[in-house]
C-alpha cells in the first residue's frame, strides 16, 4: 500500500487529468476532475507520514514527494477545494479549456507543496505562474493585460527565489530540506542575502505591501470561476514556502506580516467593486498567516498553517457568492446592486457564513484559527508573555486588522443583500452552485464549532502543554469577548464611516505609480535604444558610402573639400587604397 500510494508524486497525476478534462466532452471533463480531487485528498489522508520518494533532478538530488504535517495539511485543503471549484465551474458555464487550465494550476500547487528540496518546489513554482497566467488570460479581454502584470510579477518573484536558493545551495551544497534523509543540518535559508531574496521573492507570492497590487489587479478580471480558483493557491503556497524558508520565523516578517493584515483590510473597505475587496482581503488575511510564521513558535505557526486551511475555505465560499451575484445580474459593483437577500436568500446566506467566518465571529472556523495567531503575539513573541498581559503592537495590529475586516464585510452585505432593492427580477444559484457553497458553509460552521477536528491536522498539537509554550483553548470567556467586540466595534466603525465612504471613489495604490512608470519608462528604453541604434546605422552607411565614393572617385573627393590637385592613379593603385579604406573601417567597427 505504502508503495502504491507513494510510486508517484500526485503533481504529474494531477496534470495529466488537466489534459483529459480539456480532450473529453464538458460533462465527463469536469466529472473527472471532481473524482481526481477527491482522490487527491483522500491520498494526502492515508500517505504514511515520512514518505519520500527520491530522484536525481537536472544532475542534483532530489527529493520529489516529501510527506509531512504541514505538506499533509496543505494536501487536504487544496484537493477539498478543487473538487468543489470544478464543480462551481461546471455549474457556472465555465468552459473545459478554462477548467484544464484550472485544474493544471491545482496540480503544480500540489507539486510545490509535496516537494522536498529547493530545486523541485521553485520547478512547480514556476509552473504555478505558468498556469494561473494561463488561467487570467483564457478569459481575454481586459483580463489579458491583468494577466501579463501578474506574469511580470510572479516572474520577478519567482528570479529573485531562484537566487535564493542558488545562494543557499552554494552555503549549504545541497538543495534537500534538513526534514529529509540526506538534507543539511540547518532548516531554512541561511541568514544574509539569500534569505532576504527568499523573503522578497515569496513575499510576491503572498503579497507583502508595496508587492501586493497584482492581486487586486488581477483576481476580479477573469471569468467568476477562475476567481474561486486564483483566489487559493498562489498566495497559500507562499505562506508553505515562508515557512520553509523561515522555520524559526524572522520578526521582520511577523511585522510586514501584522502590517499587511491592516492595510489590506483599510483598502479592501474603500473599495466597491466586490472581487477587488475580496482581493485585499486575500492580503489582509493572509498578513495573519505571515505574522504566525514570523512569529516562529509552534503555537502560531500551528495557527498560521490553522489559518491557511481555514482561508481557503471562506475565501473561497466569498469569491463564489461573489460569482452567483455576477452571474445572476452582470454586476461587479456593490452601488449598483441592493436588497438581493429578498431574491437570492441561499447565497446570502452562504455569504453570511463566510463574512463571519473571515472576520473570526465566534462559531466559525475563522475565530479559532486567527484566535492562535493572536493567543501566539500575546503569549510567546520576542522574550516571552507580555506582563500583567499587556497587549504588544503586532498583536494590536492583527487586532485593529480584525476590526476592519469586521466592518469591509458589514458594507460587501450591507449594499449587496440587505440594503435598498435591486432594479430587476434575479434568480438564486443553480444546483450546482448551491451545492459547492453549502458545501464549504458547513465545513466554514463544522471547523468552528468542533475546533478539535481542526487541531488534529495542525503540525503541531496546540492542546499540548509539551509542544506549544501556552495550551490554546478556543473557546474561553476572553476569546468570546475579544471576538464580540471586535464585531461591535466593527459595526460601530462602519456605522461612522458608511457616509464618508459612499462619496469615494477609486482609491489609488501603489500600481497607480509604478504602473505608469514601468509604462514609460519601458516605452523610452525601447525608443532610446531603437533610436540610437538607427542612429548608429545611418552613420556606418554614410559612411562606407563616403570611403567608397573617395576611394572610386578620388578627384570629385578632392574638389569637394576645396582642393585644386589632379589626381591621376592606375587600377592597382586604387585597389590598394580600397584594400586599405576597407581594412580600417572593419577593424574600427570590430573595436567598437
Amino acid at each position: 500500500m505504502t508503495n502504491a500510494l507513494t510510486a508517484l508524486p500526485p503533481g504529474p497525476v494531477l496534470l495529466a487529468v488537466a489534459v483529459l478534462i480539456a480532450l473529453l466532452s464538458r460533462r465527463v471533463g469536469h466529472a473527472l476532475g471532481v473524482a481526481a480531487s477527491g482522490a487527491a485528498v483522500a491520498w494526502a489522508w492515508t500517505v504514511p507520514a515520512g514518505a519520500h520518494l527520491q530522484a536525481t533532478f537536472l544532475g542534483f538530488d532530489a527529493v520529489l514527494l516529501n510527506v509531512d504535517e504541514f505538506s499533509r495539511l496543505m494536501g487536504l485543503i487544496f484537493g477539498i477545494i478543487g473538487a468543489v471549484a470544478v464543480l462551481y465551474s461546471y455549474a457556472s458555464e465555465a468552459e473545459s479549456v478554462q477548467t484544464a487550465f484550472a485544474f493544471s494550476y491545482v496540480a503544480t500547487s500540489y507539486g510545490a507543496v509535496f516537494a522536498g528540496d529547493w530545486l523541485t518546489l521553485l520547478f512547480f513554482w514556476e509552473l504555478m505562474a505558468v498556469t494561473s497566467t494561463l488561467l487570467v488570460w483564457h478569459y481575454r479581454g481586459e483580463a489579458v493585460r491583468a494577466g501579463f502584470r501578474y506574469a511580470l510579477f510572479h516572474g520577478l518573484g519567482g528570479t529573485l527565489l531562484m537566487a535564493a536558493v542558488l545562494g543557499n545551495y552554494v552555503a549549504k551544497g545541497t538543495f534537500l530540506f534538513a526534514t529529509v534523509p540526506g538534507g543539511p543540518e540547518t532548516a531554512g535559508m541561511v541568514a544574509g542575502l539569500p534569505a532576504a531574496l527568499a523573503a522578497v521573492g515569496i513575499g510576491v507570492n503572498v503579497g507583502f505591501i508595496g508587492l501586493h497590487a497584482w492581486l487586486p489587479d488581477t483576481y476580479p478580471r477573469p471569468h467568476i470561476a477562475a476567481s474561486v480558483f486564483l483566489c487559493v493557491f498562489t498566495t497559500k503556497t507562499g505562506v508553505y514556502g515562508m515557512y520553509r524558508a523561515f522555520p524559526d520565523g524572522h520578526v521582520a516578517i511577523a511585522y510586514m506580516g501584522g502590517g499587511m493584515a491592516v492595510f489590506g483590510a483599510t483598502f479592501a473597505l474603500f473599495q466597491n467593486d466586490m472581487r477587488r475587496l475580496l482581493s485585499y482581503h486575500i492580503q489582509s488575511q493572509v498578513g495573519y498567516m505571515i505574522a504566525g510564521v514570523g512569529i516562529g513558535s509552534a503555537l502560531s505557526q500551528a495557527g498560521a498553517f490553522a489559518h491557511v486551511f481555514n482561508h481557503i475555505l471562506y475565501k473561497g465560499l466569498l469569491f463564489m457568492t461573489a460569482g452567483v451575484v455576477v452571474y445572476r445580474t452582470g454586476e461587479e459593483n456593490l452601488k449598483k446592486l441592493g436588497g438581493l437577500a429578498r431574491e437570492m436568500p441561499l447565497t446570502a446566506g452562504a455569504f453570511v457564513v463566510a463574512a463571519l467566518s473571515i472576520a473570526g465571529f465566534p462559531g466559525f472556523n475563522g475565530f479559532v484559527s486567527k484566535g492562535i495567531i493572536i493567543s501566539g503575539s500575546h503569549y510567546t513573541f520576542g522574550k516571552g508573555p507580555l506582563p500583567l498581559g499587556g497587549f504588544g503592537t503586532l498583536e494590536w495590529l492583527l487586532l485593529l486588522g480584525g476590526v476592519g475586516t469586521f466592518m469591509s464585510f458589514i458594507k460587501f452585505g450591507y449594499y449587496a443583500f440587505f440594503h435598498g432593492e435591486y432594479d430587476g427580477e434575479v434568480e438564486d444559484a443553480n444546483r450546482g452552485q448551491a451545492a459547492a457553497m453549502v458545501t464549504v458553509a458547513v465545513l466554514c460552521v463544522a471547523y468552528g464549532i468542533f475546533d478539535g477536528a481542526l487541531f488534529a491536522l495542525l503540525p503541531f498539537d496546540v492542546t499540548d502543554g509539551a509542544v506549544v509554550d501556552h495550551v490554546y483553548v478556543t473557546y474561553t470567556v476572553p476569546h468570546v469577548i475579544e471576538g464580540a467586540l471586535l464585531g461591535v466595534l466593527g459595526l460601530i466603525g462602519f456605522a461612522l464611516t458608511k457616509k464618508p465612504l459612499s462619496k469615494l471613489g477609486r482609491v489609488p495604490d501603489v500600481d497607480s505609480l509604478y504602473n505608469p512608470a514601468v509604462f514609460y519608462g519601458s516605452r523610452g528604453l525601447v525608443v532610446g535604444v531603437t533610436e540610437l541604434y538607427a542612429a548608429v546605422d545611418r552613420a556606418a552607411v554614410g559612411f562606407a558610402r563616403l570611403t567608397i565614393r573617395t576611394v572610386t572617385e578620388p578627384q570629385a573627393a578632392v574638389r569637394r573639400v576645396g582642393g585644386d590637385v589632379d589626381i591621376k592613379s592606375g587600377i592597382g593603385r586604387s585597389v590598394l587604397v580600397l584594400t586599405v579604406a576597407v581594412g580600417v573601417a572593419l577593424f574600427a567597427v570590430f573595436l567598437l
